[in-house]
């Protein structure tokens, strides 16, 4: 019986072949590239508020207490923004004339609340509780990155499944001194003294390495 393919058919199926999965895992490596990028997740891009508001000079050089703004965030799931009182109790005496605060005097002005635009805003399917983590010894910065150096603020973790799992996972290597969970500057203690310090602290805190579904997806 004559041969209904030409020989060279085998090189060229097993090139189609080859090719294919190239492709495939080109798509799949590019595709986990674009993912993980700050164009994707939006790290490290400050959003438009309607006050640009200065973590860097608030928090950092003028060294005003995280929950002197966020008032909840011991006691409760949200971490809480200021309402405008807040922000006059100070701008009703510094500032009073700035062009860039008169959102603020309109604000206090009208009895309206400022629409500020979330940056760590999490899925609708996520829950997250700001007062346990504080609780536990999980300091602002570990999540929110260095927000002292912010001049605004921007969002510095991917905020994926897979980066709070790190820490359910190993708490120990991201759990502070209660003491220093307001610290925005606080700097963790290098390689295997974190380590030691986060396995005592882990112990003392009596922190649970969750992992089940339901812990945040309810």
């Amino acid at each position: 019986m004559a041969q209904i393919f030409h020989r060279s058919t085998n090189l060229i199926s097993r090139v189609s072949i080859y090719g294919a999965v190239l492709i495939i895992g080109g798509l799949g490596y590019a595709l986990y590239t674009i993912a993980m990028s700050p164009w994707y997740t939006e790290q490290n891009l400050s959003r438009q508020q309607p006050v640009p508001f200065s973590h860097r000079h608030h928090a950092g050089e003028l060294g005003i207490d995280c929950r002197y703004c966020h008032t909840s965030v011991e006691k409760s799931s949200f971490a809480g923004l200021p309402p405008t009182q807040t922000c006059m109790t100070c701008h009703s005496q510094i500032w009073t004339n700035a062009s860039m605060l008169e959102p603020v005097r309109a604000s206090y002005r009208n009895d309206t609340s400022l629409a500020w635009t979330r940056v760590n805003a999490l899925p609708d399917f996520v829950y997250f509780d700001h007062s346990i983590h504080v609780a536990k010894g999980i300091g602002c910065t570990t999540c929110h990155g260095h927000i002292a150096e912010m001049p605004l603020t921007y969002r510095a973790g991917t905020l994926y499944m897979s980066w709070c799992l790190d820490c359910h996972r190993q708490p120990e290597k991201y759990v502070r001194p209660k003491s220093e969970v307001f610290n925005p500057f606080y700097e963790p203690p290098s390689g295997a003294k974190q380590l030691e310090m986060g396995r005592k602290l882990v112990k003392e805190y009596k922190i649970q390495s969750l992992q089940h579904c339901s812990t945040c997806h309810r």
